[in-house]
């Protein structure tokens, strides 16, 4: 049974209630504090009438409360981005239909060329290639001045435009390593031979001997697309093979593999999804990173 009392030390009464001989002060929360506990009730309530609010499931679906005023920021962004668009559709049609060259040369259209390809490969290139264009194995680094198919501006154009061994573009990049071990063309001896001379074009062959007639598989088999002395062809997308920079690994049982499977990437023609105004841009974008050659 609950008995008032007040407390002899604080002079408050306390709430009546005993527990093991403790008392409770009788201590209610300021008025401050729950008048401004009614107002937010009764601001919530009204926001919840005036704005978009509450989610519910409906026959087609989830939906939500509309408010009474409409507002949607869905909207308000969509708009933003329209105005955008529109504020840049003169410089992206000047982009369109201007020259590479020109655009690379005209300081405020490249500022816009770069804005956009730096989107345009965050949201086609990037999965791929790296958000810093940092490539992975079996994806070229972008930043780096090792091309397999040109680096020139109209080189980066063509490879962005028409894609590398994409079925349905007659100007796609084509070229393929042919699988000397899967199609019998080499034995076992011969493609370990041939690995290690290609490791000694960049100075890391083990077996002399073995690289010696490696050479010879080489010269029968290889340089018409890579050449005498190894460096490649970029007309015909060979590798440079002198060099550190490997696109599927560089240690010779990368290699072994390399020539005894083949090689067959591929990449997206992108003009069947992106404009000619979008695909410049990402050519001056990727150009800029570093790597892009005169």
């Amino acid at each position: 049974m609950s008995e008032k009392h007040t407390d002899d030390v604080t002079g408050v009464e306390t709430t009546g209630h005993s527990w093991d001989g403790i008392r409770e002060l009788n201590n209610p929360l300021p008025k401050w504090w729950i008048y401004t506990f009614y107002v937010s009730i009764a601001w919530a309530v009204a926001y919840w009438i005036v704005m978009p609010a509450w989610p519910y499931l409906t026959g087609d679906g989830w939906t939500y409360t509309k408010g009474v005023i409409g507002y949607e920021q869905r909207e308000v962004v969509t708009d933003e981005l329209a105005a955008i668009v529109e504020s840049r559709s003169g410089a992206m049609e000047r982009i369109a239909s201007l020259p590479l060259e020109e655009i690379a040369n005209d300081p405020a259209l490249m500022e816009v060329a770069l804005g956009a390809g730096k989107a345009a490969f965050g949201d086609n290139c990037a999965p791929c290639h790296g958000s810093g264009a940092q490539g992975s194995k079996g994806f070229p680094n972008l930043n780096d001045d090792d091309w397999i198919w040109g680096g020139t501006l109209d080189d980066i154009h063509t490879t962005l435009a028409h894609g590398i061994r994409w079925d349905g573009d007659d100007d796609t990049r084509f070229n393929i390593m042919m699988a000397y071990g899967s199609d019998g063309i080499l034995n076992r001896d011969e493609i370990s031979d041939v690995a290690e001379y290609v490791l000694s074009l960049s100075g890391r062959a083990g077996d002399q001997e073995a690289a010696a007639r490696g050479s010879e598989v080489f010269a029968s088999q290889c340089i018409a697309c890579h050449g005498d002395d190894g460096s490649g062809n970029q007309e015909l997308g060979a590798p440079n093979l002198t060099d550190a920079i490997w696109l599927y690994g560089g240690d010779k049982e990368a290699i072994v593999k390399t020539v005894s499977n083949g090689r067959s990437g591929v990449m997206p023609a992108w003009n069947e999804r992106l404009d000619e105004g979008t695909i410049n841009s990402l050519t001056l974008f990727v150009y800029s990173l570093g790597g892009g050659e005169k």
